[in-house]
């Protein structure tokens, strides 16, 4: 045992005292580890967790793109899209009252989004292929919002490249 494990007869439990805070806890309130005398980190979850957040605002914009890059991955891209469907398929209330938030959060993409989606319709502009690869599935793209119908048309794949750019 080391000096940081404490036995506490009362509760018939082992405490130990976080490094971080100070405070003396209930070894459940330590990530376990196996490297440690006790099996334990010196370190709470809670200082754990919020070691964690500072670290992860500090380097935001690393974070971003690393996430990025591995949810291009082949594996992570199937899991992905098929556990969304699911779950918009089992939560259609949330589903809708996020859609519902979204609109209200970016209301000059939405109504971009609807000005095209009618100029379409009534053959004011016409879908052209992917200006990048040539594919004819093609998506309207927008580098200002406040310009509705000036668009840049890109496959699904050259699409999200270009908002990752952004």
């Amino acid at each position: 045992m080391t000096t940081e494990s404490l036995s506490n007869p009362a509760s018939n439990t082992m405490d130990k005292k976080c490094f971080k805070c100070g405070e003396i806890k209930p070894l459940g309130e330590f990530y376990k580890h196996p490297g440690m005398v006790d099996g334990h980190l010196n370190k709470c979850k809670e200082c754990g967790k919020k070691d964690v957040r500072e670290n992860y605002q500090a380097n935001k914009q690393h974070y971003k793109k690393y996430d990025r890059r591995r949810n291009q991955k082949p594996d992570r891209k199937k899991y992905n899209s098929k556990k969304s469907k699911d779950w918009r398929l089992e939560n259609p209330a949330r589903s809708a009252e996020l859609k519902n938030n979204w609109i209200k959060n970016n209301e000059l993409k939405r109504k971009a989004h609807i000005a095209v989606g009618n100029a379409i319709r009534d053959g004011k502009l016409k879908r052209v292929p992917c200006q990048a690869c040539g594919d004819p599935k093609s998506e309207a793209h927008h580098h200002d919002y406040s310009k509705p119908l000036d668009v840049v048309w890109l496959c699904d794949f050259h699409h999200k490249q270009e908002h990752m750019k952004e």
